[in-house]
């Protein structure tokens, strides 16, 4: 141990005589220099924000285009059902890591225990690897990380970059065998309705037919029409469960009228097997 820390002294003191022969220290030239390139580089973003605020107008219009593009495309609907997130492109590997480790069981392996122990080791890197060596011939270990670091991270993002989505997808193949099963394959409103609760999300808590997943005490729907209640309810209902009582689930009061008159045909019309 001793030894180590006088080698490291020794290559300290040789340091600090080749910059007082050679060169400048660190502090302040280099912190000094980097210090002028950051704030360079923030004017740059600051004015090139400015200037696309200022230069296009307050419309969605392709010819409301100013010196660096449109403000805004058209506004947000809050009603969809299709819209599909994703993530910013630096982010597209952690988001394939959500389709390799899957909800429930391994989710916070793929997505919090990988990526921590990873930054954990690139920020010990320095701690372990005090070996003077820089070619990287001579230094096959740190060698094949890398490579595979970057490959890796490069096949991620990629993956997540060209991911498909789909939502619903698994079951909205059911709404047929929902329909027939409950009698109303011949209610558009009911099947669109149907369509909705497969795509908003309802079956994240709810079950229908054996579909979903039941969350937090949330009920099964599947004959949930059978108690005689009416649309204008589950309209409301859907709309600010809170009003009910029920401050577990969120409002779906975004989805909009026509959708959630939709919905409430489909509630209304599963009374169980026809």
């Amino acid at each position: 141990m001793n030894r180590r820390l006088e080698e490291r002294r020794a290559q300290h003191a040789r340091y600090k005589e080749d910059v007082e022969a050679r060169g400048k220290p660190f502090y302040p030239y280099a912190m000094f220099h980097d210090t002028v390139m950051s704030l360079l580089v923030v004017s740059v973003i600051v004015g090139l924000a400015v200037i696309w605020k200022f230069t296009a107008e307050e419309s969605p219009a392709e010819d409301a285009s100013g010196w660096l593009g449109k403000l805004y495309d058209e506004p947000a609907d809050p009603g969809t059902t299709s819209f599909i997130p994703r993530p910013d492109w630096y982010f597209y590997f952690l988001f394939y890591l959500l389709r390799i480790f899957k909800w429930p069981d391994s989710v916070l392996l793929g997505t919090v225990g990988i990526p921590t122990v990873l930054l954990i080791l690139l920020i010990a890197l320095p701690f372990i690897d005090v070996s003077r060596e820089r070619r990287p011939l001579r230094r096959p270990v740190a060698l094949v990380a890398a490579i595979l670091t970057v490959v890796a991270m490069g096949v991620l993002t990629y993956k997540g970059a060209t991911a498909r989505e789909s939502i619903g997808s698994e079951l909205l193949v059911l709404v047929p065998n929902w329909a027939e099963t409950h009698g109303f394959t011949g209610n558009e409103q009911a099947v669109e309705g149907a369509e909705i609760f497969a795509k908003a999300g309802c079956a994240n808590c709810h079950t229908y037919l054996g579909a979903g997943t039941s969350n937090v005490g949330a009920p099964d729907l599947s004959n949930i029409g059978a108690g005689g209640r009416n649309a204008d309810f589950f309209v409301r209902y859907v709309a600010n469960p809170s009003e009910f009582g029920n401050n577990v689930m969120p409002p779906f009061e975004q989805l909009g009228e026509e959708n959630l008159q939709k919905l409430a045909a489909f509630l209304v019309a599963s009374k169980g097997s026809q």
